[in-house]
Formats: structure tokens, sequence, C-alpha cells
């Protein structure tokens, strides 16, 4: 079999993944996001290109993230000890509360637009790189069961610092290396053109 469809294959069959049943309370979650606010938004749309906006974002994939902070499975400065002190309980009404937020819309970042719709929606057969909608969708939405993040309208600086991340391995939280083999056949080019096409793409 073909290894370039190997990582499309493995996100098709996730989509049959049931997913869990979370019991996080938005409510509460608003009462402890006051901390988060300071870098990622009150309502979960980061002022800071190089951090992450939340709004939106898939719940489990929210939940997926606290926990590899917490546990040190992901290891970031700022957000390790963030996450260190937070219970299930915190984790899951943080999650349920940044899910439920709208995501403020933006624009592509200008560049080459062109190079990074076909690399999202084709890949790159060239050299290896999986269309990168074949597990966060076309419209970028992500896969919840499979606790895939939502892209669309992330913001393009945060996107590059992730790719590069995974792929020189410093960031390794992705479950069976599936980005850290993608990000890894990718050039900085690449990594720079669907990061700024996916600050424009809307689910």
């Amino acid at each position: 079999m073909p290894k370039l469809f190997l990582p499309v294959q493995f996100c098709l069959l996730a989509l049959f993944i049931c997913p869990n049943v979370f019991a996080g309370n938005p409510d509460a979650g608003k009462a402890k996001s006051q901390l988060c606010a300071a870098c990622h938004g009150a309502d979960g749309n980061s002022p800071n290109p190089a951090w992450p906006n939340l709004a939106g974002q898939n719940e489990e994939y929210l939940i997926k993230q606290l926990m590899d902070f917490k546990s040190g499975k992901r290891k970031n400065a700022q957000m390790s000890p963030m996450a260190s002190p937070l219970t299930s309980q915190d984790v899951d009404d943080l999650a349920a509360y940044f899910a439920a937020q709208t995501h403020k819309k933006s624009v592509a970042k200008s560049g080459d637009i062109e190079m990074g719709e076909t690399l999202y929606r084709a890949g790159n057969l060239k050299t290896g790189v999986a269309a990168c909608m074949a597990c966060h969708g076309p419209t970028g939405a992500g896969n919840p069961a499979a606790k895939y993040p939502a892209l669309a309208g992330q913001h393009a600086d945060y996107t590059v610092l992730q790719l590069k991340a995974f792929k020189d391995g410093s960031r390794n939280n992705d479950a069976n290396s599936i980005m850290r083999v993608i990000a890894g056949k990718m050039t900085d080019a690449e990594i720079d053109a669907v990061a700024g096409y996916i600050q424009g793409l809307y689910k």
C-alpha cells in the first residue's frame, strides 16, 4: 500500500469512532476562564496571532490538549504551569465554554494562497504530503470524534509555529505521529502558504 495514502485512510477511518460523552458546564467554564483571557481573549478569540483562537474549537480536542499540557505530554512554557493545577472537571468546563463561543472571521494571510489551497485540498503527491482536508474537513471543521482540531480561521502565525514544531519533533502529542510525518515532508514555503490559507477558511 502506498505510504502516501496511509495518513488519509487513518483520518477517514477515524470518522467512524464514537465520540466520548463530556460533562462540561459552559457557565462554570466561563467563570474559570478569567486567567485564559489574557492570552486567548475573554471569548476565546486571541488578540495575539502567536496564540491560538479557542472559540468554536472542538470540545474533545480542547480536552485532549489541556490534559496533555497537564501531564507533560505536550510542553509549553506558558500553558504547562497553567494546566497543571486543573482538575478533570475544570478541563471539561473550560473546553465546553470555549467550544460554545463564536469564532470571529478573519481573512487569509497574504502570500501564496493558491499553493496553500492546493496543499489543503489535494496535498503534494510528489513529496507525499497528505491533503489537510482528509482529517480536518473541507471547511476546516475538524473531526471531533478523532480529536482532530478545527482549523478554520486559526491565526496563520500560530499554525506555522505548530507545523514547524511537529516538523522538528518538539511537539509530539499527535496520535500515531501523523502530524510529524506530514509536517516533516513540508517545506517552509508550504507551511507558510497553507497556514495563510487556513486563516481565511471558514466552516
